[in-house]
Order: structure tokens, then sequence, then C-alpha cells
């Protein structure tokens, strides 16, 4: 078990993955937010996700202050979205800055991959207030989770769009929003997801289960959120006042 992210270069990941296939090892890498109740309770209606959006703010604290807050936060989105969407990843275009530490404090992104799918990422360590949430954008309708409380709800059309378009052409259609749409709330049963992710770890180890979240997995997050923040320090070097 490897605490996120995996390691601090892809050559560093890539001799932990050697070393685990050689001795005949696995490797879970510990996103644990893949474990968390409202991500689990959402599931049963994610259809495809064209449009995702994150948004993971939290207050300054001098932990971690080292670090780029894309390998400290946004990594835990850019698992999530890259777990969801299974789709290759095909464009990225980033920006961020720093506010009050040399590193890059708060950082965008933008995702696209080959089904289609984009998705828009922020994450700040800067932000007066705490924020873990997560929407995802389907034909289906609409998904909008708080991971920080472990709820959602899932919002959809009640009738066909060509029945509305029908009616509205007759003058028959309805004014008032909840009768066009059905709000689907729900909840996760509670389950800390450390707790699931370490329960996990144990069932892999006896044999009984596999790793929600491989070390491959875990590379592959990585391998994204170096891109980013590599991409915003170019943007960055290149827009600071000479």
């Amino acid at each position: 078990m490897v605490e996120k992210p995996l390691a601090p270069s892809l050559d560093s990941a890539d001799r932990i993955l050697r070393e685990a296939a050689d001795h005949g090892a696995f490797v879970q890498t510990g996103h644990s937010e893949r474990f968390n109740q409202a991500i689990l309770a959402a599931e049963p209606y994610l259809d495809g996700p064209l449009f995702v959006e994150s948004h993971r703010m939290a207050p300054f604290s001098p932990r971690s202050t080292d670090v780029a807050v894309v390998l400290d936060l946004m990594i835990h989105d850019v698992d999530l979205v890259m777990g969801l969407i299974g789709s290759p990843l095909t464009e990225m275009a980033a920006s961020g800055i720093p506010v009050l530490t040399p590193s890059i404090d708060i950082a965008n992104a933008r995702l696209g991959f080959e089904n289609g799918a984009v998705a828009n990422l922020t994450a700040s360590r800067v932000s007066f207030e705490r924020m873990r949430k997560l929407r995802f954008f389907q034909p289906s309708g609409y998904l909008s989770l708080n991971l920080a409380e472990g709820t959602g709800e899932f919002l959809r059309l009640r009738r066909d769009l060509h029945e509305l378009h029908e009616a509205a052409q007759l003058g028959q259609a309805p004014v008032d929003l909840a009768e066009i749409v059905e709000r689907i709330p729900f909840q996760g049963d509670g389950a800390e997801p450390l707790r699931r992710e370490l329960e996990n770890f144990r069932d892999a180890v006896r044999g009984v289960s596999t790793p929600v979240v491989t070390g491959h997995d875990g590379r592959a997050a990585l391998e994204v959120a170096l891109a980013i923040q590599e991409r915003i320090q170019n943007h960055v070097a290149h827009t600071r006042p000479t």
C-alpha cells in the first residue's frame, strides 16, 4: 500500500511496479476517494458522463507547502475522473498560480477524452472554506455529489424531450421546473473511506479480492498530474513579470 501520489516521478513509479512484479507482489495506491460513500452511492446513476466538473478547495495550511496543489489535492479528482470516464486522455490545458507559497496554490485543468468527454478540474489550498464537490452531466441527467458529506442527488427529465417540445408548441409546457425535472437524493452508508480502502487491501493480501486502485492506476494518475503541473509551471514562467 503506497499513499498517493505513488511516487515523485514516473521513473520512481516504474521502479516500484517493476520490483513488485519481480517479486510476485501487488501494489495498491492510496487514492481513498475511490471509496468515498458518495461515489459508491452514485454508481447506479452514472451512465456515460460527457462533462465532469470538480471543485476541491481547502484553507491554507503549512502542511505540504513544498508540493504544488496538483499533487497535493487535484490528483484525487484526476484519478476519480479517469476511472469513471474510462477512456484514453487525448488533450489537456491547465493554468494556475502560486499565491501564498513558492509552489502552485490554485490550479485548473481541462481534460479531453477519446470518447468526447471533457472534465474541468479546480483545486485550491487558499480558500476560506472547504469544498469537495463533483458534478456529472450525461444524456440521462445530472449528478451532483458532495464528497465531504457523502451525499448527492440525481436530476433527470420527467418526460421525453420530444414530448416537452410538442407540449411547448401547443402552449402546454409546464412552467414549474419541478414538473419537468425529477430530483432523486441519495447518500452513502456512512462507512469511512479509509476503512474501506484498508479492508480492500487486506482482502487483496488474503487473495479474496483485487485492489480497487492498482499501482498502474496510481501511475496513470501521477502521469496526468505531473503533465498538468508542468503546463502550469511553464504558463507561470512565461507570464511572470521580468
